[in-house]
């Protein structure tokens, strides 16, 4: 088993592992696929899962992990930290408190690690899809929705709240905080590398954690780009890794924590031997040349007649 490193997010208790395991998979489903390579996960090392109640993970998260405890992989639950999010659906101030009591009853626990809010957006109360219906498309009361959420902490529901895929502009949006978003779960990899936001949830005191560092290849949201990098398949190769291994280790060394998805159990070990090695910084140099774009706009989320009708909109000029 190996022992993942983790990062402190202040006083409150047990820091996020720098390295956890993502479980979307499009189309959204849970799968004995899926519980297996949990198991076998927990088995290896893995404390972190990230779920949402989008993804219809949470029920075979929450009974992977009784099952872990059963053949005492781990001796508790609270031995992993587990994250779910708040869909768009249910991002109305009535609706937060029994949307987490909800994903609490999904995975059989009694509190979670962290409670994200998915994307700045709400949506008409109803479905959990994505592609979403555009005329569903509603404006976030972000003060309501972030004071049930606080709730939602306040009586131990979950350790810590945060967001999920806010620039920062929309993070200056909660300025009314008494409780400050501990993470904001952002796309980054080599060739996504949010410099301005890392930098200025650094000063707000806001961890990062990034999803889709390979690139989420093979998902509706995903792109190749990642994996078939030259300057990354250049690097893989003088250094004997692979190219999932360099972006992973070159997301931790930004300093945040990270999500990879695989149900292979082959990868989920390569995916752990990213901590006793250390990128040049002529290998650095090289992984900041390399053209940006990011992998998922969110092209679902812009209408005419919604909250957001452009792109810029969106990310507050930060696509580019």
């Amino acid at each position: 088993m190996v022992c993942i490193p983790g990062i402190s997010m202040g006083s409150r208790g047990r820091g996020i592992p720098s390295l956890g395991m993502g479980t979307a998979v499009y189309p959204f489903t849970g799968s004995e696929t899926m519980k297996s390579a949990i198991l076998h996960a927990i088995q290896l090392g893995y404390r972190h899962f990230d779920s949402a109640a989008l993804y219809q993970s949470e029920e075979p998260l929450g009974e992977t992990i009784k099952e872990a405890q059963r053949l005492g992989f781990i001796k508790s639950r609270d031995e992993l930290f587990i994250t779910s999010k708040l869909w768009c659906s249910d991002a109305h101030h009535e609706r937060v408190l029994p949307a987490l009591k909800k994903t609490l009853q999904n995975l059989q626990l009694e509190y979670l690690d962290l409670y994200l809010i998915h994307w700045p957006v709400s949506l008409k109360p109803g479905e959990f899809e994505l592609p979403l219906k555009k005329e569903d498309l509603l404006p976030m009361d972000f003060k309501s929705v972030w004071e049930s959420v606080e709730h939602c902490q306040k009586l131990g529901l979950t350790r810590f709240i945060g967001v999920s895929n806010f620039s920062c502009k929309k993070l200056e949006l909660l300025v009314f905080a008494k409780i400050p978003p501990a993470v904001n779960q952002v796309e980054m990899n080599p060739l996504w590398h949010q410099k301005k936001l890392r930098e200025f949830c650094k000063e707000k005191g806001i961890h990062i954690t990034a999803y889709s560092p390979l690139g989420a290849k093979g998902t509706l949201w995903g792109t190749n780009r990642v994996m078939e990098s030259e300057v990354l398949k250049e690097i893989a190769e003088a250094r004997g890794k692979t190219i999932a291994q360099v972006c992973l280790r070159w997301v931790y060394e930004q300093g945040v924590s990270v999500l990879v998805k695989s149900f292979n159990n082959e990868r989920l070990k390569e995916n752990l031997e990213i901590f006793d090695w250390m990128l040049s910084q002529e290998e650095l140099q090289k992984i900041d040349g390399i053209s940006k774009k990011k992998g998922f706009p969110g092209l679902e989320f812009i209408s005419e007649e919604g909250p957001y009708k452009s792109l810029d909109e969106l990310w507050d000029g930060e696509i580019a």
